[in-house]
């Protein structure tokens, strides 16, 4: 039977093509309506889809588009109609549209797409993206609200049979939306459906380098330093950017710039200490001084700082933006290295009057004392000011059972060192025994 209507096919296609030409288009297309009847409900999915795409092609052919619309939705509609048979002529007929120059033919073909892939699981694949056409479309009109919202009706994590790069690409395009949007929040939650794991293999790291891109766009919105820097990491560490310097020495940069601007702390410092380490470090000595001051417990003075690391900040573009004829940026490095300061002075002094002290940080008193008691409150030092006498203290005062506690401690410590050199005596007076007996 099959082979029948493999037959039949070969014969009637030739005359309906022909037919079409001489503009008998609608009659071409009605002979071959009947002879796909006969073959969808002989479940002949070979010649069914054979004659679908068929049809659809002496419409596109014919340029009547109108016709081309409603034959597609007819060829869905019909009853008993084969799945594979409508993702066959679906795929067809989104071949044709790079073909058509005009602009409202081609959105009325993607609407039309769109409408018959739509609730339908065997075809979810082409109509991400048809949706994803239509989105560029939008977003070239300046509409990136609705491109952002159209973007985002499609839920690709969801879907078996595309695979894990396009599932990436396209959940990726979704950030960027709708961080062109500004809906921070939706960025953050699209974000989290990729799999970190799976950038990290082989033919990844293209897509690699847009998701962390893409995070640090999201994070400097609320300045999370320390992120943007684990990100700008992420880039440096891909095979691809080491094996181009240029390439590996701008992300270094960014490296170190915004560690040095996170806040510290334990996560902070740790991986300032592993960015230290780094061999490639050396070939930026700019840079691996400026890591080197901050790890080290000295003060940097501000003045000397700006002349030291001004000129190579200035290069990078991040520092030429502006908020109110201020950059962000040197404002937050400048108050890490007063924090420094502050942090390097605490572990030296026990007290430091307030005249020294905003000699030694290169500010105002006021400004000064503001610094500490941001310190104090984020624990990172223990501070008491006392204003009347001009006097800050460094040194917390230990209640008694700390004080019995580390007593306790250094009596044990002093009773195990006189245990081990009693025993080195004993040892040494036996070995002495021996000797005289031997002789």
């Amino acid at each position: 039977m099959q082979e029948d209507f493999t037959a039949k096919a070969d014969q009637l296609i030739p005359e309906q093509q022909k037919l079409a030409k001489e503009g008998k288009l609608s009659d071409a297309i009605e002979n071959l309506l009947a002879l796909e009847k006969q073959t969808r409900q002989a479940e002949d999915y070979h010649t069914t889809t054979r004659l679908a795409k068929e049809i659809i092609r002496l419409c596109f052919e014919a340029n009547d588009w109108k016709l081309l619309n409603e034959k597609l939705h007819i060829l869905t509609k019909r009853r008993g109609q084969l799945r594979t048979v409508v993702q066959d002529f679906v795929k067809e007929a989104m071949t044709y549209l790079d073909k058509i120059s005009e602009e409202s033919v081609r959105m009325e073909l993607i609407d039309t797409l769109r409408s018959i892939t739509e609730g339908k699981i065997y075809v979810e694949n082409e109509r991400a993206r048809l949706t994803r056409i239509l989105a560029k479309k939008k977003e070239d009109e300046g509409k990136i609200d609705e491109a952002a919202d159209i973007l985002q009706e499609i839920q690709v994590e969801t879907f078996g049979a595309m695979d894990k790069e396009e599932k990436a690409d396209f959940i990726l395009e979704q950030v960027r939306l709708v961080l062109d949007k500004g809906d921070f929040v939706r960025a953050q939650i699209l974000s989290n459906k990729i799999n970190k794991k799976t950038l990290s293999e082989k033919g990844f790291e293209d897509l690699k380098i847009r998701y962390y891109l893409s995070m640090v766009r999201y994070y400097a919105h609320d300045r999370k330093y320390l992120d943007i820097c684990r990100s700008y990491h992420a880039i440096y560490q891909t095979p691809k950017i080491q094996e181009d310097e240029k390439q590996w020495r701008h992300y270094l940069q960014l490296v170190v710039l915004y560690i040095c601007l996170a806040p510290h702390d334990n996560e902070q410092v740790d991986l300032m200490n592993r960015i230290n380490e780094d061999v490639k470090l050396a070939q930026l000595p700019v840079y691996k001084r400026l890591v080197t001051s901050f790890l080290t417990k000295e003060l940097m003075r501000w003045p000397l700082f700006q002349q030291t690391f001004g000129p190579e900040f200035e290069s990078l573009p991040v520092f030429s933006e502006r908020v109110d004829g201020k950059s962000p940026l040197w404002e937050d490095i400048r108050k890490r290295v007063v924090e420094h300061n502050i942090r390097t002075m605490a572990g030296y002094y026990s007290r430091v009057t307030y005249q020294r002290l905003t000699q030694l940080l290169d500010l105002p008193a006021n400004e000064a004392e503001k610094f500490i008691s941001d310190l104090v409150t984020s624990k990172s030092i223990f501070a008491k000011i006392d204003r009347p006498q001009g006097i800050i203290t460094f040194n917390k005062r230990k209640n008694p059972n700390e004080f019995l506690n580390e007593w306790s401690g250094n009596v044990g410590e002093l009773l195990g060192l006189i245990e081990n050199t009693c025993h080195l005596i004993q040892r040494e007076n036996m070995v002495h025994k021996l000797n005289a007996d031997s002789s």
